[in-house]
């Protein structure tokens, strides 16, 4: 084929011919039919200009077929001069030297020719490929340009969803960036309503208000957002009006070909879509369709935002009416005891008004000693330690008198901002002076039952017993006797067998009435007395042991001790089924603990059971005991395990 090509070029037969003229012109002389008599051209041998002609034809060969059609040129040029400088010529040396110096110049000629179309060729393809690298980059700065402009869409509505509240205010700027970076006729935005399943057009661009009121309301499911609302895909639509989803024909009236639409996703929920139009045939390259999708999913999580913002504004207005109308005084405090916000209720428990609590420092209503408990209780709760709540506090009024609260206080601070204290509280002022009250008349009305029970037990041994006495001893003297028979006797003896264990019975009784023990000698003998009794009555072995320095007590505060004993111990012989009890008293630097344990069957305790509500009366009855000394009962019990009962009285009911 390439030698096809060489034949069809007219220069090579230009190239053949001059060729052949030199040749001819080369030996002329030799030729009959020739007459050239021109023996020199401009002081050159005529041989010479011939030579000369040939050097020309291997560098027109060489510039026009390259270096193979320069050289085979040369080799024919040299063929055609060397038979007269070696043969027909002369001067042989001459015409030799010549005949090299045209194969030396010619072959330097052609190469040098080879080696500056080599060198064009390299330049060119430089060229071309400076000119792909160009293309390229233009190419890459295109994408580049369209990037940055998607990407100027994107942190445009990125920025509009953090600084701007309104939704719509989001909606509309996100649909104006659309329309500057995507070449489209239109859009719409749909928002799904839950309650209703339907898509309601929010913003619209590039279509008509007519078209707008006839696509809003869609069924989920229902033409082409619906389609994307219910599967949660993106839908490319190259034709709507031969597309068997379109449901609606305002779309075919409204000149609508293209679409392509995306959801609108927030944590995989869908919550509307966007749909972009155009009015011809229109494809969506995949890079349109990528930026669409992000923005369907950035205006999903704009949406979730305002719901989310709606709902915490709701709660939030619900709670402020909470906290205002709130019957607990409720108040907020730095960590300096500055308020920052308060309710009615603080105002009106401590006499002042909402504008005077808050700046207020808390140390202007709380004592001293509240101040330090104060404190303590901030710093548990910034340490993460446990703290009693609710406790108690007094509270100065504005006009000076006291009032009684119960405080619950907790950190509501934000993680890596200053500490933040919530107070509730509930004055507990009147209720604390009802308690007082009934702590009182039930002290009073203990102490009267004890001294009408000393007063029986006195009359009993005084009264009685006395006359007992004085019966058994005149049936002594019946029964002493000589003229009574023996029928006679023995009924006398039986009589007096009867008055004794009567007399024993009574004894007992005002025992229990009123144990003499404890008037005289105190709370320990007592409680020996009474468990010594306990254990020959019952049948069930009872130690007691003390422990620790012996304490005295007040009268009443003894009485109250060894009545919440007894009671235990009655409650162990009727209920328990114990072979074994125990009573310890412990004697301790700040309190007295008195332990009163069995290994009987025990019972089920039930959280939060109220004794009286559940009848357990005697149990009710040692509550009121340890209320009335100012500590704590505490009942320990479960199947088969026993019951312990522990009463803490605080040292400072000793008797100094």
């Amino acid at each position: 084929m390439r030698y096809l090509a060489v034949l069809r070029n007219p220069l090579f037969w230009v190239l053949i011919v001059l060729f052949i003229f030199c040749v001819i012109l080369h030996y002329a002389e030799k030729m009959p039919f020739l007459d050239v008599e021109v023996n020199s051209i401009l002081g050159l041998g005529r041989h010479s200009v011939e030579r000369i002609l040939f050097l020309a034809l291997v560098v027109f060969a060489g510039l026009v077929f390259g270096l193979r059609g320069g050289f085979i040129c040369l080799a024919l040029a040299i063929a055609a001069m060397l038979p007269r400088a070696l043969i027909i010529s002369p001067q042989v040396a001459d015409a030799l030297f010549e005949t090299i110096g045209v194969s030396v110049i010619g072959g330097g000629v052609i190469w040098w020719l080879e080696s500056r179309h080599l060198e064009i060729g390299r330049r060119e393809q430089a060229l071309l490929k400076l000119e792909a690298v160009r293309r390229e980059l233009q190419s890459y700065i295109q994408t580049i340009r369209e990037n940055e402009k998607r990407l100027s869409v994107l942190h445009s509505i990125t920025t509009a969803i953090n600084q701007l509240s309104s939704l719509d205010e989001i909606i509309n700027t996100a649909a104006d960036k659309i329309m500057e970076a995507v070449d489209v006729d239109g859009l719409l935005v749909f928002l799904l309503q839950e309650e209703t399943t339907e898509l309601v057009v929010k913003t619209y661009r590039g279509v008509s208000d007519n078209f707008a009121r006839k696509v809003d309301k869609l069924k989920v499911g229902e033409g082409f957002n619906g389609w994307v609302a219910q599967t949660g895909e993106p839908a490319v639509i190259e034709d709507s009006s031969n597309d068997p989803r379109l449901s609606r024909e305002i779309v075919r009236n409204e000149g609508v070909v293209s679409q392509f639409i995306v959801p609108l996703v927030s944590r995989d929920k869908v919550v509307g879509t966007l749909s972009v139009i155009s009015r011809s045939a229109r494809h969506f390259v995949r890079e349109e369709q990528q930026l669409l999708q992000l923005i369907g999913t950035e205006l999903g999580v704009a949406v979730e935002k305002a719901e989310l913002d709606e709902q915490s504004k709701r709660a939030g207005k619900r709670f402020q009416e909470l906290f205002e109308k709130a019957h607990d005084a409720i108040w907020v405090q730095d960590s300096e005891g500055i308020i920052q916000t308060a309710n009615q209720a603080t105002a009106e428990y401590t006499g002042y008004s909402l504008g005077e609590l808050v700046g207020m420092n808390v140390s202007e209503f709380l004592r001293p000693e509240g101040m330090q408990l104060a404190r303590e209780i901030r710093r548990k709760l910034l340490s993460g330690e446990e703290v009693k709540q609710p406790y108690e506090q007094k509270v100065i009024r504005k006009d000076g008198s006291e009032a009684i609260i119960m405080l619950t206080t907790s950190l509501i601070g934000d993680e890596g901002g200053p500490p933040v204290f919530q107070h509730i509280s509930r004055d507990v002022t009147q209720e604390k002076l009802l308690q007082e009250n009934l702590r009182l008349y039930a002290r009073q009305i203990t102490r009267a039952q004890e001294e009408e029970r000393k007063r029986i037990a006195r009359e009993l041994h005084d009264d009685p017993i006395q006359a007992m006495v004085v019966l058994s001893r005149k049936i002594d003297d019946i029964t002493s006797s000589e003229n009574l028979d023996s029928k006679c006797e023995a009924r006398l003896e039986g009589i007096r067998g009867e008055v004794d264990e009567i007399m024993d019975k009574i004894r007992h009784f005002t025992q229990d009435l009123r144990p003499p023990t404890i008037d005289y000698l105190g709370l320990l003998p007592a409680l020996r007395e009474l468990v010594s009794q306990w254990e020959s009555q019952s049948g069930i072995q009872c130690k007691l042991q003390t422990i620790g320095t012996e304490r005295h007590f007040a009268e009443g505060d003894e009485l109250l001790i060894y009545r919440l004993v007894q009671e235990a111990l009655r409650n162990v012989w009727r209920h328990s089924g114990a072979k074994k009890a125990r009573v310890v008293v412990r004697f301790s630097e700040e309190k007295t603990r008195v332990e009163i344990s069995d290994d009987g069957r025990g019972f089920e305790m039930e959280e939060g059971l109220k004794f009286v509500q559940g009848g357990k009366i005697g149990l009710a009855g040692m509550q009121e005991r340890a209320d009335l000394l100012g500590g704590t009962l505490n009942i320990y019990s479960s199947l088969g395990k026993g019951t312990k009962v522990i009463l803490e009285v605080p040292g400072e009911r000793w008797k100094l």
